[in-house]
């Protein structure tokens, strides 16, 4: 208890007084809501020889539909994202093209280090633990899964100097043609000419899908979004949301549902900008009084150690769940963990199992964290090895292989 308090005092006397809290708290906030979501609603299910496969409690139980959209939070950190990237372009004092770099490089460290250690991992499962050909396919897709976004982020990053001349000449309706955009496309593959549109048509969306909150966040850190901004926000993306439900037939859960023909998240929907419009809106009225919040100590640590650890937490935690279900699987099946997630009491018992995977991410989370640091004591050798095994990973999850 006396070290905890030492940190939390640590923590708090090492934290500028300029720091935005609020800001950090959307993200850590918005951070959690990404393994609290994929632990929540992935479940696995037993094939005859063994192997694990990707089954969801969503398939049976729709009425889980708005819990979905309490965890889709991707719109918040896009949107603090974008505020945090205008702050640290203002303050960078070198070339557009050093700040990009480091940006950039923050982002991929992480991710080519869990992509090349599974990399190393498959052969030795397969081969040194029998681990089926199958399971190893479902766990390389999902770890693989929470990585599109980092590649989207990187790419939007890279239009932060775009994103911040709109938003000083356009103010916050910089974001209104990225909206226009995923609206005439969703309109193109889902309204009367569907049939004839190609199937590619959707990818069209990734970038202005994303883009959007990103952009708001531009917009907001360039001081262009007033309060009344705010409110119409929330009001508009929420008239948005309810209407694109109710009467244009978009599906209820904002994550993909095994079976429906339908998704919401990849590529984007407008129903996916409609509830990340409303989140910015409430997330911005809510800054002070968050703000406030954070003031107190033991609230604020818990934020900083989330936002430190931000890269590893998205690129492990899928691990940190596969580190329990695989051997699970020897066992013929555990209640909530591996199972078809069709009962009440699956639910009951995935929420038992939580505590688990937070404590498996914590504990890998402790040897992982360092792909997060420089690389400046690796050779140009080993960069080159992590990167082939990173690529070679890449194209076995993808099924290219």
């Amino acid at each position: 208890m006396t070290t905890l308090r030492t940190l939390v005092t640590r923590i708090e006397s090492g934290t500028p007084a300029h720091r935005d809290r609020a800001v950090d708290g959307l993200r850590a906030l918005a951070l959690l809501a990404v393994p609290t979501g994929h632990w929540l609603l992935g479940g696995f299910t037993l094939s005859a020889d063994g192997a694990i496969h990707n089954a969801s409690p969503l398939s049976t139980f729709g009425g889980l539909a708005p819990v979905s959209w309490v965890l889709q939070m991707l719109g918040i950190f896009f949107l603090v994202g974008g505020y945090a990237s205008v702050l640290s372009f203002r303050r960078h004092r070198g070339s557009t093209a050093e700040w990009l770099k480091g940006r950039l490089a923050r982002l991929g460290r992480p991710v080519l280090g869990v992509t090349a250690v599974w990399a190393a991992l498959l052969p030795a499962l397969h081969f040194g633990f029998g681990v089926p050909s199958d399971t190893l396919r479902t766990a390389s897709t999902l770890v693989i899964q929470p990585l599109w976004f980092v590649g989207v982020y990187t790419v939007v990053t890279a239009l932060t100097p775009y994103c911040v001349r709109a938003a000083r000449r356009l103010g916050v309706w910089a974001a209104a043609p990225l909206l226009g955009s995923v609206a005439v496309v969703d309109f193109l593959r889902y309204g009367p000419y569907a049939e004839a549109m190609p199937s590619w048509l959707s990818v069209l969306n990734i970038l202005p899908g994303w883009l959007f909150a990103y952009q708001l966040g531009v917009s907001w850190g360039e001081g262009r979004v007033t309060r009344r901004h705010a409110r119409a926000l929330l009001l508009g993306g929420a008239a948005l949301f309810a209407a694109l439900l109710v009467w244009f037939g978009y599906p209820a859960s904002m994550v993909g549902v095994p079976g429906e023909a339908r998704t919401n998240s990849h590529p984007p929907s407008l129903l996916v900008l409609a509830l990340a419009a409303a989140q910015s809106g409430a997330a911005i009225l809510l800054r002070d009084r968050l703000g406030r919040l954070l003031r107190r100590p033991a609230l604020w640590a818990p934020v900083v150690v989330i936002n430190l650890s931000a890269m590893t937490i998205l690129c492990w935690h899928q691990t940190a769940m596969l580190a329990a279900a695989i051997p699970a699987s020897y066992a013929g099946g555990l209640t909530g963990l591996i199972g078809p997630p069709d009962s009440v009491t699956w639910i009951l018992a995935r929420l038992a199992w939580m505590p688990v995977f937070a404590a498996l991410l914590l504990l890998i989370g402790r040897h992982a964290r360092g792909f997060e640091s420089p690389w400046t004591h690796t050779s140009t050798t080993r960069r080159a090895a992590a990167g082939a095994l990173a690529a070679g990973f890449a194209i076995f999850a993808l099924g290219l292989a």
